[in-house]
């Protein structure tokens, strides 16, 4: 491939090797092989129940880790704009009907009254037309109204991030998914010093909006829950971004000029490495609720972190053996017993190995970042999921997947995947240390054959866009993983406006 100095120019500024390059448009060019599953994770088989002697265990365990003095921190992906949670909203701005003309947009007027942001909204709509939310909807000024709440000369919520609108109402206010996440990592995050560490991912353009609202709650928040907070802030590394392709796969180029778009949440990999703590979270920023019904999104977190302490203490406990020769057959028949029905990793040669190759196998195997996921039952049409899937060093393990990795025209492999019944709802307790205290590189266990290829349009122009291999499937493909189930009552997303009309984020 022929690069010119321009082109070069490009790769430099963003910190992109030639051979990355090259790797991309490989990639754009021959698409990426579909996985071969064993089987989904299903309760008994790879997924944990969580009793209630397991919940008061892990519980304590997690308790005591805190009292311990151990770091901890909460990773929330938080970069993506507020738009989509409005698409419904923009059609109809940009629709020729004056008057709701489907159910959603009905349902939006029907409840306006509801949501968290009506007050400035009605106050917006008071200082600019002279008159109420009621008034304007009795005089058939709807689109004014959504007008105001989306656009630059109102609320900017069609811009804004997702963690700066107000989500809940609270007494005398309101609360964005900012504060609710700064809430939350109080009441199950607080160190032994009473500090809680927190760490945002953000789109650059919202670093300036992000750390001045943080400027503003932090105090107020710090006195509410009796907690000190340090907060970070990170956004997207313009070096994980992809180049884009035609759809014949070549590289795509405006103004003569290598044209990257950014590679999806799996870029985060970059962000996660560079975060130091002994016990790192992950999840969403528009998955909470309000204070009164977070109960058990708190036991849940703890029983999470607490199943990744034990399982953590044991490997460090074996690698640490290992390290130091062969141990006894016995110890090694308990090792593999563990691999096996712990971290749910099975080989069919490990039985043919020497003792020294089955010592080489358990520590690779152990040695690695390690993850405990959360996984909520899924109601609703069989989905991406937590699957146990062959991989090319002969191993079968349990990895996330969408749907899309799965060969949509093997009937067997669609049978497989109707059977799944649980999802990811990006719900995680990581571990990013080896068991000499030392950090992984964490890019080094990306499965970089489980990125996808997505088609975009750009200026009417159809092109090929290259994601990377997503944050919590093939970007810790070779992470060690235990799936628990977690209830239904942790899962809250925001992915509509009318989202917020749910019981789970209305007051009670």
């Amino acid at each position: 491939m022929h690069l010119t100095a321009k082109d070069l120019e490009t790769l430099a500024k963003r910190g992109i090797s030639e051979a990355k390059l090259e790797e991309q448009i490989l990639m754009l060019k021959e698409g990426f092989p579909y996985l071969k599953i064993e089987g989904a994770v299903t309760p008994g088989h790879g997924l944990t129940v969580a009793s209630p002697e397991l919940i008061r265990q892990s519980e304590e365990m997690w308790l005591k880790y805190l009292a311990g003095g151990a770091k901890v921190m909460k990773m929330v992906p938080a970069s993506g704009a507020a738009s989509r949670m409005f698409k419904d909203l923009f059609a109809f701005l940009n629709g020729k009907s004056d008057k709701p003309d489907n159910d959603f947009i009905k349902k939006f007027f029907e409840n306006i009254e509801k949501f968290a942001f009506f007050p400035k909204l009605n106050f917006l709509c008071l200082q600019l037309f002279g008159y109420s939310i009621d008034s304007l909807v009795k005089m058939g000024r709807y689109k004014d109204i959504v007008d105001i709440l989306l656009s630059n000369s109102g609320m900017n919520y069609g811009k804004l991030p997702k963690a700066l609108l107000e989500f809940h109402k609270e007494t005398g206010g309101s609360r964005t998914p900012l504060q609710e996440h700064l809430a939350e990592g109080a009441q199950y995050a607080a160190g032994k010093d009473g500090k809680v560490h927190l760490h945002f991912t953000v789109s650059e353009d919202h670093v300036p909006l992000v750390q001045a609202k943080l400027e503003e709650i932090k105090g107020v928040m710090e006195h509410a829950y009796g907690v000190e907070y340090d907060i970070t802030l990170s956004v997207q590394k313009p070096s994980t971004d992809t180049v884009a392709a035609t759809m014949q796969g070549e590289p795509y180029r405006e103004n003569e000029e290598l044209f990257f778009r950014p590679g999806g949440h799996g870029a985060l990999i970059e962000n996660l490495n560079d975060l130091d703590a002994d016990v790192i979270f992950i999840k969403n920023i528009d998955n909470l609720v309000p204070d009164a019904l977070r109960q058990p999104t708190i036991s849940f977190k703890m029983v999470l972190g607490g199943v990744l302490v034990g399982v953590k203490k044991k490997i460090d406990q074996y690698c640490e053996a290992l390290s130091k020769g062969v141990p006894s057959g016995e110890t090694m028949v308990e090792m593999l017993d563990f691999l096996r029905s712990k971290l749910c990793v099975t080989h069919d040669k490990a039985a043919e190995m020497s003792p020294e190759e089955l010592r080489d196998y358990l520590f690779s195997k152990f040695n690695r970042p390690t993850r405990v996921c959360g996984m909520v039952k899924n109601e609703g049409e069989p989905g991406g999921g937590p699957f146990l899937c062959y991989n090319s060093d002969g191993t079968v393990s349990p990895q996330i997947l969408e749907s899309s990795q799965i060969d949509p025209h093997d009937k067997e492999a669609q049978k497989l995947l109707k059977e799944a019944t649980h999802f990811n709802p990006v719900d995680l307790a990581v571990s990013i240390k080896d068991y000499k205290g030392k950090k992984f590189n964490l890019p080094d266990y990306v499965d970089k054959a489980t990125g996808f290829i997505s088609v975009k349009s750009r200026d009417g122009v159809e092109i090929k866009a290259l994601e990377l291999p997503g944050l919590w499937n093939g970007a810790m493909s070779d992470w060690n993983t235990v799936m628990v189930e977690v209830p239904v009552e942790t899962f809250n997303p925001v992915k509509t406006v009318n989202d917020l009309l749910r019981p789970t984020h209305q007051p009670s």
